[in-house]
Formats: C-alpha cells, structure tokens, sequence
C-alpha cells in the first residue's frame, strides 16, 4: 500500500440496513474535522475479522470512533438491557470490540467520540449507565444536540488540547460512561457529576469525549481535539518510517 504525506486517520462508521445488505453510513462531519486538522480521513467498514482488522490497522496511523446507537450489554454478558436501548448491528459491534482492543494494545492514537467513548469503558474495565433518566434521577437530558457545558480537569491531556477551564458541548446520547477502568482517569465532568471525558495517561494518545466536537463551529476549541490526534497520528507515523528506513 502506497503511504500518502499526512497521517492516514480510519473512521468507523454506522451500519444501517440495505435492500441487499448492510450499508456503511458515514457523517462527513467526521471526516471533515480530519481533514481541516490536517489528515487524510479514511472510512472503514465493520467487516472481516481479527486478522483484517490487524491489516487495517497496520496501515493507517490513527482513529476516530464516532458515534452512534446502543450497546448490547447482553451480548457481551455484561446484563440485561434496558428497555429504551435501540442495539447497533451485531457485526457492528463485534467488529468495533476486536478493533478497539487491537488498535489500545497497539498504542495507535484514537478519539472516541459519544458511542466511541463509551466502547473504551465496554472493553476496558469500565461500566456504563444505560439509560441516564433512569441510572441519573434528576440528570438533565442529553438527546438531541443539547447544549451544557463541562469542566475540564487540569493536568490531563484533555486540558492541554483544548487549553480552556469550561467547555461548551453538543451532546445526543441517553448510555454514558458510569465508571471507568484501572487504567483510565476521568478528563471532564458536567455539573452534575456525569463523566463527560476519560483518557489513558500510558498512551501516547488516547481520549475520549462523549459529547460531539465535530458539531460545533469552526474555530472553537474543540477543533484542537482532532488536531491533537493527527498530531499524535503523524510523530507515530514518523518513527514507524525512520524504524523502517533504519531496516
């Protein structure tokens, strides 16, 4: 595979359902954030197995994990499901599993974004609420592009990129991140207590957010999220290159 100049960023898109089969479904607000940050967006289908997701993940240098439905905390034996939770597709969510397993044990620099968050906690020792009205008496809502803000915890990675104390948010979600993992630290929270951003300090790269930066104006902080990870991206890049040429 030919390498192009800029760090090569994989997006996981949605499965919706086809005449003939499932179809990709891609927001090109993803993508467009990529690409004004200086990568070069790449969207991947959630087909094939280990050993393809392992060829995919050998030859791009970053990844977006957008958002999207429910998980099925059943099929991953984690407990009943709630009654409002609408399930991604099965493959959907199996293949999203496996590729963020291989893409955390490779240290490869990911952003989560909503959905994309809460799988860090679904596959790395952390729990979710299903439903927050019902797991957050009292929490106000969170579907439908609702606007609040959240506060940033200082010396986190977080608070480096965006370089602000209060953080405007766009957020669509009722699942959210409850708890987190051994080796996760929480980055944000509402005012309310919500966990709004997780991020591992081992990695060189690795955060979470669940609101969605992607839908907020040009020119707001947010944007210094995508530019930190094809920043990330391409030093990851640049060393997988020299190792390379040192061969």
């Amino acid at each position: 595979m030919k390498r192009v100049e800029h760090p090569l960023i994989a997006i996981n898109g949605e499965m919706v359902p086809g005449k003939t089969a499932p179809r990709l479904s891609l927001n090109n607000l993803y993508a467009d954030a990529v690409l004004k940050a200086g990568g070069v967006p790449l969207a991947i289908p959630p087909v094939g197995g280990p050993r393809d997701i392992a060829r995919l993940l050998d030859n791009v240098d970053g990844l977006v994990l957008g958002g999207g439905d429910d998980f099925d905390l059943e099929r991953l034996g984690l407990g009943r499901n709630h009654p409002s939770v609408t399930p991604v597709m099965p493959a959907k969510q199996d293949f999203d599993v496996e590729l963020v397993r291989a893409a955390l044990e490779r240290q490869i620099p990911i952003l989560g974004i909503c959905y994309g968050m809460q799988i860090f906690g679904v596959v790395d020792g952390g729990s979710l609420h299903q439903h927050i009205p019902d797991d957050r008496p009292g929490a106000r809502e969170h579907r439908g592009n609702v606007l609040h803000s959240v506060e940033i915890v200082a010396g986190t990675k977080l608070a480096s990129l965006v370089e602000v104390r209060e953080l405007e948010t766009v957020s669509s979600h009722h699942q959210a991140v409850a708890s987190v993992g051994p080796r996760w630290i929480v980055s944000a929270r509402d005012d309310q207590g919500l966990i709004e951003a997780i991020e591992r300090p081992d990695l060189p790269f690795c955060v979470g957010v669940q609101w969605h930066p992607e839908r907020s104006p040009e020119g707001s902080p947010h944007d210094r999220l995508f530019r930190g990870l094809v920043g990330a991206a391409g030093v990851a890049r640049s060393r997988e290159l020299f190792a390379v040429s040192r061969r």
